[in-house]
């Protein structure tokens, strides 16, 4: 938890600190470096300079480095590189963790403009396509720089052990899974079946990012962006899928239920949201499809809402001996776990 100047005052009251004691305390805090990540003003500077910095060399890369050639387009990136590690070495010297992982990440992050122009400079490249379209075009060969980003990234983060390091590494599986997608099925899948290909990745990745949750949840917040791009990739591709079965269209809806309920107990707001919209689309269609004649349905929506409404006040009442009777039920790692995540 955070503590604020109100807490520490709060503490004062209740007798349990004194006011001197209160006020060095929150002087030496205020004072000390930052290592976990906030919304403050500073954190903002440090994450958006982090990501003008890091876009520079990926989504916002320009033709016009292909001037400079294959050779001269990798050893650019390998000095680019050195700087990002050298800076991580300054900051972290002195303490200040979230602009360390940050230049940590941004090294990371040339990995892939590297391994494209050592590709050009070899001439195995294999086609006319450049690396403006890695983030925009889905192709099998781009698989070769996904697998050394990831490479790169599990050894920098071996090294430095910054939860912001694990961001190229989500991106990256996200990546490969639609790829992949199209290598698997040779570029002529169907719309669908690249979509399963894509939703089973991201159940992959969801698996395994709740595995580092668990494994690292006293080090810091290593799981966050697996979750984020595992259930983005398992949603889209989930959503991506069409069928004519009303059945199917339902358990859609009761997957995006779940998502919610898992959301909730992991205390994840991507399940949550990403389960929010895919509920909303099923409403949607069933109130534009389904019953778009019908004067009754937006009746007994409004008192499903209410009654949805009414069972939150029931949980917020009995959540303590609910949650409590749930848990015992569950293994004692796991009980352990969602202990922690609940303080």
């Amino acid at each position: 938890m955070k503590i604020t100047k109100k807490s520490l005052d709060d503490a004062v009251d209740k007798h349990i600190i004194s006011a001197q004691q209160a006020e060095t305390l929150y002087q030496h805090l205020k004072g000390a470096p930052s290592t976990g990540p906030s919304f403050d003003f500073t954190h903002i500077l440090y994450y958006l300079g982090g990501l003008i910095a890091i876009g520079a060399m990926t989504l916002f890369m320009t033709l016009g480095w292909e001037a400079f050639g294959g050779w001269g387009i990798f050893f650019i990136s390998l000095g680019y590189g050195a700087v990002g590690l050298k800076l991580t070495q300054v900051f972290q010297s002195k303490g200040y963790g979230i602009p360390a992982g940050i230049c940590a990440t941004f090294a990371v992050a040339l990995t892939p403009l590297a391994i494209y122009g050592l590709q050009q400079g070899l001439g195995l490249w294999p086609n006319s396509s450049t690396y403006q379209e890695y983030h925009r075009y889905i192709q099998w060969h781009w698989l070769y720089m996904e697998l050394g980003t990831l490479v790169s990234a599990a050894i920098v983060l071996w090294r430095y052990k910054y939860p912001f390091l694990v961001m190229p590494i989500a991106v990256t599986l996200w990546y490969m899974s639609m790829d992949m997608a199209s290598m698997l099925l040779e570029g002529h899948g169907s719309y669908e079946q690249r979509g399963l290909i894509t939703m089973y990745f991201g159940m992959a990745m969801v698996c395994l990012a709740f595995y580092v949750d668990v494994r690292t949840k006293e080090a810091g917040d290593y799981a966050f962006w697996l979750y984020l791009f595992g259930v983005m990739a398992f949603w889209c591709g989930l959503t991506s899928q069409d069928s004519d079965s009303e059945v199917a269209k339902f358990l859609y809806f009761c997957t995006n239920l779940l998502m919610i309920m898992v959301g909730v107990v992991l205390m994840r707001r991507v399940f949550v949201i990403f389960g929010a919209m895919g509920a909303c689309l099923y409403v949607g269609y069933l109130a534009f499809d389904v019953f778009k004649d019908s004067w009754f349905f937006p009746i007994s929506l409004t008192f499903i809402g209410l009654a949805i409404i009414y069972l939150g006040v029931l949980w917020q009442k009995n959540e303590t001996v609910i949650t409590k009777k749930v848990r015992q039920r569950l293994p004692a790692a796991l009980q352990n776990f969602l202990d922690s995540k609940s303080v």
